[in-house]
Protein backbone atom coordinates (compact mmCIF):
# COMPACT_ATOMS: atom_id res chain seq x y z
CA UNK A 1 0.00 0.00 0.00
CA UNK A 2 1.46 3.38 -1.00
CA UNK A 3 1.67 6.23 1.51
CA UNK A 4 -1.22 8.23 -0.02
CA UNK A 5 -3.66 5.33 0.23
CA UNK A 6 -2.45 4.53 3.74
CA UNK A 7 -3.12 8.11 4.87
CA UNK A 8 -6.57 8.06 3.25
CA UNK A 9 -7.45 4.74 4.88
CA UNK A 10 -6.24 5.96 8.28
CA UNK A 11 -8.32 9.16 8.01
CA UNK A 12 -11.43 7.17 7.18
CA UNK A 13 -10.78 4.92 10.15
CA UNK A 14 -9.86 7.52 12.77
CA UNK A 15 -11.37 10.89 11.82
CA UNK A 16 -14.98 11.98 12.36
CA UNK A 17 -16.12 13.63 9.15
CA UNK A 18 -19.87 13.49 8.43
CA UNK A 19 -20.62 13.61 4.72
CA UNK A 20 -23.46 15.05 2.69
CA UNK A 21 -26.25 12.54 3.11
CA UNK A 22 -26.71 12.15 -0.64
CA UNK A 23 -23.22 10.60 -0.76
CA UNK A 24 -24.33 8.00 1.78
CA UNK A 25 -27.93 7.29 0.81
CA UNK A 26 -28.66 5.49 -2.45
CA UNK A 27 -31.14 6.78 -5.05
CA UNK A 28 -33.99 4.86 -3.44
CA UNK A 29 -33.21 6.47 -0.09
CA UNK A 30 -33.24 9.96 -1.57
CA UNK A 31 -36.55 9.22 -3.30
CA UNK A 32 -37.98 7.91 -0.03
CA UNK A 33 -36.89 11.12 1.71
CA UNK A 34 -38.60 13.28 -0.89
CA UNK A 35 -41.79 11.21 -0.64
CA UNK A 36 -41.78 11.37 3.17
CA UNK A 37 -41.46 15.14 3.05
CA UNK A 38 -44.58 15.49 0.92
CA UNK A 39 -46.60 14.31 3.90
CA UNK A 40 -44.55 16.52 6.20
CA UNK A 41 -45.27 19.62 4.13
CA UNK A 42 -48.99 18.88 4.23
CA UNK A 43 -48.73 18.52 8.01
CA UNK A 44 -47.06 21.94 8.24
CA UNK A 45 -49.93 23.55 6.35
CA UNK A 46 -52.63 21.80 8.35
CA UNK A 47 -51.05 22.22 11.79
CA UNK A 48 -49.77 25.75 12.29
CA UNK A 49 -50.74 25.86 15.97
CA UNK A 50 -50.38 23.43 18.86
CA UNK A 51 -54.14 22.79 18.90
CA UNK A 52 -54.17 21.96 15.20
CA UNK A 53 -51.13 19.70 15.58
CA UNK A 54 -52.81 17.74 18.38
CA UNK A 55 -55.99 17.43 16.34
CA UNK A 56 -54.10 16.15 13.30
CA UNK A 57 -51.97 13.77 15.38
CA UNK A 58 -55.05 12.20 16.96
CA UNK A 59 -56.72 11.91 13.58
CA UNK A 60 -53.70 10.03 12.22
CA UNK A 61 -53.45 7.93 15.38
CA UNK A 62 -57.07 6.80 15.20
CA UNK A 63 -56.65 5.81 11.56
CA UNK A 64 -53.68 3.68 12.65
CA UNK A 65 -55.55 1.77 15.36
CA UNK A 66 -54.86 3.92 18.41
CA UNK A 67 -57.53 4.18 21.12
CA UNK A 68 -58.01 6.86 23.74
CA UNK A 69 -56.26 6.06 27.02
CA UNK A 70 -58.41 5.02 29.99
CA UNK A 71 -56.69 5.64 33.32
CA UNK A 72 -56.16 2.52 35.42
CA UNK A 73 -56.71 0.13 32.51
CA UNK A 74 -54.11 -2.55 31.80
CA UNK A 75 -52.78 -2.54 28.23
CA UNK A 76 -51.08 -5.59 26.81
CA UNK A 77 -48.31 -5.94 24.21
CA UNK A 78 -49.07 -4.31 20.87
CA UNK A 79 -51.95 -2.18 22.10
CA UNK A 80 -51.92 1.41 20.86
CA UNK A 81 -53.20 4.30 22.97
CA UNK A 82 -53.19 8.08 23.06
CA UNK A 83 -53.75 10.66 25.80
CA UNK A 84 -55.09 14.07 24.80
CA UNK A 85 -53.96 16.70 27.31
CA UNK A 86 -56.42 19.60 27.01
CA UNK A 87 -56.22 19.70 23.24
CA UNK A 88 -52.77 21.29 23.34
CA UNK A 89 -50.40 18.37 23.91
CA UNK A 90 -50.71 14.65 23.22
CA UNK A 91 -48.99 11.42 24.25
CA UNK A 92 -49.06 8.32 22.04
CA UNK A 93 -47.85 4.89 23.12
CA UNK A 94 -47.47 1.39 21.71
CA UNK A 95 -47.13 -1.22 24.44
CA UNK A 96 -44.03 -3.36 24.16
CA UNK A 97 -43.57 -7.09 24.38
CA UNK A 98 -41.90 -6.68 27.79
CA UNK A 99 -44.24 -3.89 28.84
CA UNK A 100 -42.51 -1.28 30.97
CA UNK A 101 -40.33 -3.69 32.92
CA UNK A 102 -37.24 -2.23 31.23
CA UNK A 103 -38.56 1.32 30.97
CA UNK A 104 -39.97 3.19 27.98
CA UNK A 105 -38.46 4.52 24.77
CA UNK A 106 -39.64 8.15 24.69
CA UNK A 107 -39.35 10.75 21.94
CA UNK A 108 -40.37 14.26 22.99
CA UNK A 109 -40.94 17.11 20.53
CA UNK A 110 -42.78 20.39 20.87
CA UNK A 111 -45.57 21.66 18.63
CA UNK A 112 -45.74 25.31 19.67
CA UNK A 113 -43.84 27.91 17.66
CA UNK A 114 -43.09 31.63 17.92
CA UNK A 115 -46.14 33.68 16.93
CA UNK A 116 -48.27 36.70 17.82
CA UNK A 117 -51.06 36.19 20.38
CA UNK A 118 -53.94 38.61 20.67
CA UNK A 119 -54.17 40.61 23.87
CA UNK A 120 -57.30 40.00 26.02
CA UNK A 121 -59.03 43.14 24.66
CA UNK A 122 -57.24 43.61 21.35
CA UNK A 123 -59.59 45.43 18.98
CA UNK A 124 -59.31 49.20 18.60
CA UNK A 125 -59.85 51.89 16.00
CA UNK A 126 -57.55 54.82 15.32
CA UNK A 127 -57.99 57.31 12.48
CA UNK A 128 -60.53 55.04 10.77
CA UNK A 129 -58.31 51.95 10.75
CA UNK A 130 -59.23 48.91 12.87
CA UNK A 131 -56.36 46.96 14.39
CA UNK A 132 -55.68 44.12 16.83
CA UNK A 133 -53.09 44.50 19.58
CA UNK A 134 -50.77 41.53 20.08
CA UNK A 135 -48.27 40.13 22.56
CA UNK A 136 -45.55 38.10 20.91
CA UNK A 137 -45.04 34.48 22.00
CA UNK A 138 -41.52 33.08 22.12
CA UNK A 139 -38.31 34.58 20.82
CA UNK A 140 -38.78 36.58 17.63
CA UNK A 141 -37.06 39.30 15.64
CA UNK A 142 -39.98 41.72 15.65
CA UNK A 143 -39.12 43.43 12.36
CA UNK A 144 -39.53 40.10 10.52
CA UNK A 145 -43.26 40.11 11.29
CA UNK A 146 -44.09 43.35 9.51
CA UNK A 147 -45.37 43.61 5.92
CA UNK A 148 -46.11 39.90 5.52
CA UNK A 149 -49.52 38.20 5.16
CA UNK A 150 -50.83 36.78 8.44
CA UNK A 151 -53.56 34.26 9.21
CA UNK A 152 -55.68 34.09 12.36
CA UNK A 153 -56.02 30.71 14.11
CA UNK A 154 -57.45 29.57 17.41
CA UNK A 155 -60.58 29.17 19.49
CA UNK A 156 -63.18 31.43 21.09
CA UNK A 157 -65.11 30.36 24.17
CA UNK A 158 -68.23 32.49 24.03
CA UNK A 159 -70.24 33.76 26.99
CA UNK A 160 -72.75 30.94 26.41
CA UNK A 161 -69.97 28.36 26.90
CA UNK A 162 -69.77 27.25 23.28
CA UNK A 163 -66.28 26.86 21.78
CA UNK A 164 -65.84 28.14 18.22
CA UNK A 165 -62.83 27.36 16.05
CA UNK A 166 -61.23 30.16 14.00
CA UNK A 167 -59.00 29.75 10.94
CA UNK A 168 -58.91 32.71 8.58
CA UNK A 169 -56.30 33.41 5.93
CA UNK A 170 -55.41 29.90 4.81
CA UNK A 171 -57.97 29.03 2.14
CA UNK A 172 -58.27 30.53 -1.37
CA UNK A 173 -60.51 33.57 -1.17
CA UNK A 174 -59.84 34.15 2.54
CA UNK A 175 -58.76 37.62 3.66
CA UNK A 176 -55.37 37.93 5.28
CA UNK A 177 -54.04 40.41 7.81
CA UNK A 178 -50.78 42.32 8.16
CA UNK A 179 -48.65 44.62 10.30
CA UNK A 180 -47.70 47.77 8.42
CA UNK A 181 -44.18 49.12 8.20
CA UNK A 182 -42.82 52.61 7.62
CA UNK A 183 -41.81 53.53 4.09
CA UNK A 184 -38.04 53.91 3.59
CA UNK A 185 -38.50 57.51 2.44
CA UNK A 186 -39.53 58.46 6.00
CA UNK A 187 -37.66 55.82 7.97
CA UNK A 188 -34.40 57.62 8.61
CA UNK A 189 -34.97 57.75 12.37
CA UNK A 190 -36.24 54.18 12.50
CA UNK A 191 -33.33 52.83 10.47
CA UNK A 192 -30.89 54.59 12.77
CA UNK A 193 -32.10 52.47 15.68
CA UNK A 194 -30.78 49.04 16.61
CA UNK A 195 -32.56 46.10 15.02
CA UNK A 196 -34.07 45.17 18.38
CA UNK A 197 -35.66 48.59 18.85
CA UNK A 198 -36.60 49.44 15.25
CA UNK A 199 -39.95 47.73 15.79
CA UNK A 200 -41.21 47.36 19.35
CA UNK A 201 -43.62 44.84 20.79
CA UNK A 202 -46.34 47.47 21.25
CA UNK A 203 -46.03 48.36 17.56
CA UNK A 204 -46.96 44.85 16.40
CA UNK A 205 -50.55 45.89 15.71
CA UNK A 206 -52.42 43.96 13.05
CA UNK A 207 -54.51 45.75 10.44
CA UNK A 208 -57.97 44.13 10.18
CA UNK A 209 -60.38 46.68 8.73
CA UNK A 210 -60.94 50.15 7.22
CA UNK A 211 -64.60 50.36 6.22
CA UNK A 212 -67.26 51.84 8.56
CA UNK A 213 -70.39 49.97 9.55
CA UNK A 214 -72.65 52.72 8.22
CA UNK A 215 -72.44 56.15 6.65
CA UNK A 216 -72.73 58.04 9.93
CA UNK A 217 -70.50 60.18 12.06
CA UNK A 218 -70.56 57.74 15.00
CA UNK A 219 -67.18 57.19 16.64
CA UNK A 220 -65.38 53.88 16.05
CA UNK A 221 -67.63 52.88 13.18
CA UNK A 222 -64.84 50.81 11.57
CA UNK A 223 -64.34 48.87 14.81
CA UNK A 224 -68.12 48.33 14.96
CA UNK A 225 -68.08 46.91 11.44
CA UNK A 226 -65.36 44.41 12.42
CA UNK A 227 -67.30 43.43 15.55
CA UNK A 228 -70.43 42.92 13.47
CA UNK A 229 -68.57 40.67 11.02
CA UNK A 230 -67.23 38.61 13.92
CA UNK A 231 -70.68 38.39 15.47
CA UNK A 232 -72.27 37.23 12.22
CA UNK A 233 -69.55 34.61 11.61
CA UNK A 234 -68.80 33.38 15.13
CA UNK A 235 -71.63 34.70 17.31
CA UNK A 236 -69.09 36.51 19.46
CA UNK A 237 -69.05 39.90 21.15
CA UNK A 238 -66.06 42.00 22.12
CA UNK A 239 -66.04 40.52 25.64
CA UNK A 240 -65.51 37.05 24.13
CA UNK A 241 -61.96 38.02 23.18
CA UNK A 242 -61.17 37.66 26.87
CA UNK A 243 -61.95 33.93 26.79
CA UNK A 244 -60.27 33.26 23.44
CA UNK A 245 -56.91 31.91 22.32
CA UNK A 246 -56.28 33.57 18.98
CA UNK A 247 -52.89 33.43 17.29
CA UNK A 248 -51.51 35.20 14.24
CA UNK A 249 -49.16 33.12 12.10
CA UNK A 250 -47.70 33.58 8.61
CA UNK A 251 -50.34 32.88 5.96
CA UNK A 252 -48.01 31.35 3.38
CA UNK A 253 -47.73 27.62 2.67
CA UNK A 254 -44.79 25.25 2.94
CA UNK A 255 -42.76 25.25 -0.26
CA UNK A 256 -39.84 23.50 -1.92
CA UNK A 257 -36.71 25.67 -1.83
CA UNK A 258 -33.95 25.64 -4.45
CA UNK A 259 -33.79 24.67 -8.11
CA UNK A 260 -33.10 21.12 -6.92
CA UNK A 261 -36.09 21.18 -4.50
CA UNK A 262 -33.76 19.80 -1.83
CA UNK A 263 -35.03 22.04 0.98
CA UNK A 264 -38.32 23.05 2.59
CA UNK A 265 -39.26 26.57 3.56
CA UNK A 266 -42.17 27.08 5.95
CA UNK A 267 -43.38 28.64 9.18
CA UNK A 268 -43.22 26.62 12.40
CA UNK A 269 -40.54 24.08 11.51
CA UNK A 270 -39.15 24.64 15.01
CA UNK A 271 -40.22 22.14 16.15
CA UNK A 272 -42.74 20.48 13.86
CA UNK A 273 -39.83 19.27 11.74
CA UNK A 274 -39.05 16.94 14.67
CA UNK A 275 -42.64 16.39 15.82
CA UNK A 276 -43.73 14.90 12.49
CA UNK A 277 -40.97 12.25 12.22
CA UNK A 278 -41.49 11.36 15.90
CA UNK A 279 -45.23 10.99 15.30
CA UNK A 280 -44.87 8.95 12.11
CA UNK A 281 -42.30 6.73 13.79
CA UNK A 282 -44.65 5.78 16.62
CA UNK A 283 -47.54 5.29 14.19
CA UNK A 284 -45.35 2.82 12.30
CA UNK A 285 -44.27 0.95 15.45
CA UNK A 286 -45.69 -2.58 15.36
CA UNK A 287 -45.27 -4.91 18.34
CA UNK A 288 -42.06 -3.32 19.67
CA UNK A 289 -39.96 -5.04 22.32
CA UNK A 290 -40.12 -2.03 24.65
CA UNK A 291 -43.03 0.32 25.15
CA UNK A 292 -42.68 3.28 22.80
CA UNK A 293 -43.93 6.73 23.75
CA UNK A 294 -44.18 9.86 21.63
CA UNK A 295 -45.08 13.15 23.31
CA UNK A 296 -45.93 16.26 21.32
CA UNK A 297 -45.85 19.03 23.87
CA UNK A 298 -46.78 22.68 24.22
CA UNK A 299 -45.18 25.78 25.78
CA UNK A 300 -41.53 24.98 24.96
CA UNK A 301 -40.99 28.38 23.40
CA UNK A 302 -41.95 30.11 26.66
CA UNK A 303 -40.06 27.83 29.06
CA UNK A 304 -42.34 24.73 29.13
CA UNK A 305 -44.37 26.16 32.02
CA UNK A 306 -48.10 25.45 32.32
CA UNK A 307 -50.07 22.22 32.47
CA UNK A 308 -49.58 21.48 28.75
CA UNK A 309 -45.80 21.98 28.90
CA UNK A 310 -43.22 19.42 29.98
CA UNK A 311 -42.41 21.24 33.20
CA UNK A 312 -45.76 19.84 34.35
CA UNK A 313 -46.36 16.19 35.23
CA UNK A 314 -48.76 14.99 32.54
CA UNK A 315 -46.29 12.82 30.56
CA UNK A 316 -44.68 11.31 33.64
CA UNK A 317 -48.05 10.69 35.33
CA UNK A 318 -49.10 8.82 32.17
CA UNK A 319 -46.01 6.59 32.26
CA UNK A 320 -46.32 6.01 36.01
CA UNK A 321 -49.98 5.03 35.66
CA UNK A 322 -49.11 2.49 32.95
CA UNK A 323 -46.36 1.10 35.18
CA UNK A 324 -48.76 0.75 38.13
CA UNK A 325 -51.23 -1.13 35.95
CA UNK A 326 -48.44 -3.67 35.31
CA UNK A 327 -47.64 -3.92 39.00
CA UNK A 328 -44.31 -2.13 38.58
CA UNK A 329 -42.59 0.52 40.66
CA UNK A 330 -43.34 3.75 38.73
CA UNK A 331 -40.17 5.52 39.83
CA UNK A 332 -38.04 2.57 38.78
CA UNK A 333 -39.80 2.54 35.42
CA UNK A 334 -38.89 6.17 34.84
CA UNK A 335 -35.27 5.58 35.87
CA UNK A 336 -34.97 2.72 33.35
CA UNK A 337 -36.43 4.81 30.51
CA UNK A 338 -34.50 6.72 27.87
CA UNK A 339 -35.64 9.74 25.90
CA UNK A 340 -34.72 11.53 22.71
CA UNK A 341 -35.49 15.22 23.04
CA UNK A 342 -36.27 15.82 19.39
CA UNK A 343 -35.59 19.49 18.74
CA UNK A 344 -33.83 21.54 16.09
CA UNK A 345 -30.33 22.92 16.20
CA UNK A 346 -28.89 25.94 14.40
CA UNK A 347 -27.42 24.95 11.05
CA UNK A 348 -24.24 26.65 9.86
CA UNK A 349 -24.97 29.74 7.79
CA UNK A 350 -21.93 30.97 5.82
CA UNK A 351 -23.31 34.52 5.82
CA UNK A 352 -23.04 34.57 9.62
CA UNK A 353 -19.99 32.34 10.04
CA UNK A 354 -18.56 34.36 12.92
CA UNK A 355 -21.37 33.23 15.22
CA UNK A 356 -20.40 29.56 14.95
CA UNK A 357 -17.50 27.32 15.90
CA UNK A 358 -17.00 25.69 12.51
CA UNK A 359 -15.76 22.44 14.03
CA UNK A 360 -18.72 22.17 16.41
CA UNK A 361 -21.74 23.10 14.35
CA UNK A 362 -24.24 21.13 12.30
CA UNK A 363 -24.83 21.51 8.57
CA UNK A 364 -27.78 21.00 6.26
CA UNK A 365 -27.82 17.62 4.52
CA UNK A 366 -25.48 15.80 6.89
CA UNK A 367 -28.25 14.00 8.76
CA UNK A 368 -29.63 14.31 12.26
CA UNK A 369 -27.67 16.31 14.83
CA UNK A 370 -26.81 14.69 18.16
CA UNK A 371 -26.53 17.54 20.67
CA UNK A 372 -24.89 16.76 24.02
CA UNK A 373 -25.88 20.03 25.68
CA UNK A 374 -27.81 23.21 24.97
CA UNK A 375 -28.26 26.22 27.27
CA UNK A 376 -26.35 29.48 27.16
CA UNK A 377 -23.19 30.91 28.69
CA UNK A 378 -21.82 28.15 30.85
CA UNK A 379 -24.44 25.61 29.74
CA UNK A 380 -27.08 27.38 31.80
CA UNK A 381 -30.43 25.52 31.88
CA UNK A 382 -29.18 22.49 29.97
CA UNK A 383 -29.43 18.74 30.46
CA UNK A 384 -25.87 17.87 29.31
CA UNK A 385 -26.29 14.22 28.37
CA UNK A 386 -23.95 11.66 29.92
CA UNK A 387 -21.21 9.95 27.95
CA UNK A 388 -23.08 6.65 28.37
CA UNK A 389 -26.26 8.08 26.83
CA UNK A 390 -24.32 9.68 23.97
CA UNK A 391 -22.54 6.38 23.33
CA UNK A 392 -25.77 4.40 23.37
CA UNK A 393 -27.46 6.67 20.83
CA UNK A 394 -24.51 7.01 18.45
CA UNK A 395 -24.09 3.22 18.39
CA UNK A 396 -27.77 2.89 17.52
CA UNK A 397 -27.44 5.39 14.67
CA UNK A 398 -24.27 3.76 13.31
CA UNK A 399 -25.72 0.26 13.44
CA UNK A 400 -28.87 1.41 11.64
CA UNK A 401 -26.92 3.32 9.01
CA UNK A 402 -28.60 6.64 9.87
CA UNK A 403 -26.68 9.74 8.75
CA UNK A 404 -25.78 11.82 11.79
CA UNK A 405 -23.53 14.61 12.97
CA UNK A 406 -23.01 16.61 16.13
CA UNK A 407 -22.91 20.30 17.01
CA UNK A 408 -23.80 23.04 19.44
CA UNK A 409 -26.06 26.01 18.83
CA UNK A 410 -23.31 28.63 18.42
CA UNK A 411 -20.01 29.97 19.70
CA UNK A 412 -19.43 30.07 23.45
CA UNK A 413 -20.94 33.30 24.83
CA UNK A 414 -22.63 34.10 21.50
CA UNK A 415 -26.02 33.17 22.96
CA UNK A 416 -27.80 29.85 23.09
CA UNK A 417 -31.11 28.16 23.76
CA UNK A 418 -32.75 25.26 25.55
CA UNK A 419 -35.00 22.29 24.92
CA UNK A 420 -37.37 20.08 26.91
CA UNK A 421 -34.49 17.71 27.74
CA UNK A 422 -33.87 19.28 31.16
CA UNK A 423 -37.47 18.67 32.26
CA UNK A 424 -37.30 15.01 31.24
CA UNK A 425 -33.94 14.60 32.98
CA UNK A 426 -35.49 16.10 36.11
CA UNK A 427 -37.63 12.95 36.37
CA UNK A 428 -34.51 10.75 36.49
CA UNK A 429 -34.68 9.72 32.84
CA UNK A 430 -31.61 9.50 30.58
CA UNK A 431 -32.13 11.99 27.75
CA UNK A 432 -30.21 13.51 24.87
CA UNK A 433 -31.15 15.98 22.13
CA UNK A 434 -31.46 14.62 18.60
CA UNK A 435 -32.97 16.75 15.88
CA UNK A 436 -32.80 18.48 12.52
CA UNK A 437 -30.46 21.33 11.48
CA UNK A 438 -32.41 24.52 10.73
CA UNK A 439 -31.64 27.80 8.97
CA UNK A 440 -33.38 31.07 9.95
CA UNK A 441 -34.60 29.64 13.27
CA UNK A 442 -37.64 31.48 14.70
CA UNK A 443 -38.14 33.46 11.50
CA UNK A 444 -41.56 33.39 9.80
CA UNK A 445 -39.95 31.27 7.04
CA UNK A 446 -37.48 28.61 8.24
CA UNK A 447 -35.38 26.25 6.09
CA UNK A 448 -34.56 22.54 6.48
CA UNK A 449 -33.11 19.90 4.17
CA UNK A 450 -35.35 17.01 3.16
CA UNK A 451 -32.63 14.40 3.69
CA UNK A 452 -32.23 15.51 7.30
CA UNK A 453 -35.98 15.29 7.96
CA UNK A 454 -36.04 11.72 6.69
CA UNK A 455 -32.92 10.83 8.68
CA UNK A 456 -34.75 11.83 11.86
CA UNK A 457 -37.68 9.61 10.92
CA UNK A 458 -35.24 6.72 10.41
CA UNK A 459 -33.64 7.48 13.78
CA UNK A 460 -37.02 7.52 15.56
CA UNK A 461 -38.06 4.22 14.00
CA UNK A 462 -34.80 2.61 15.07
CA UNK A 463 -35.03 4.09 18.57
CA UNK A 464 -38.58 2.87 19.06
CA UNK A 465 -37.58 -0.65 18.09
CA UNK A 466 -34.31 -0.65 20.13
Amino acid sequence: MDEENRVKELKEKLAFAPKHASYVMDADGVAAADAFCEGYMSFLDEAKTEREAVKKAIELAKSNGFREYARGHFYGPGEKIYYNNRGKSVVLAVMGEVGLSEGARVVAAHIDSPRLDLKPTPLYEKDELACLKTHYYGGIKKYQWTAIPLALHGVIVRADGKTVEVRVGEEPGDPVFTITDLLPHLAGEQMGKTMSSGVTGEELNVLVGSRPFADTEEAENVKLNVLNILFEKYGMTEADFISAELELVPAFKAADVGFDRSMIGAYGQDDRVCAYPALMGVLDAEEPLHTTVCVLTDKEETGSMGNTGLDSDYLFAFIRALAKSEGLDPDETLSKSICLSADVNAAFDPDYASQFDHGNVCFLNRGVVLTKYTGARGKNSTNDASAETMGRVRRMLDEAGVCWQTGEIGRVDAGGGGTVARFVAGRNIDVVDLGVPLLSMHAPFEIVAKLDVYALYQACVEFYRS
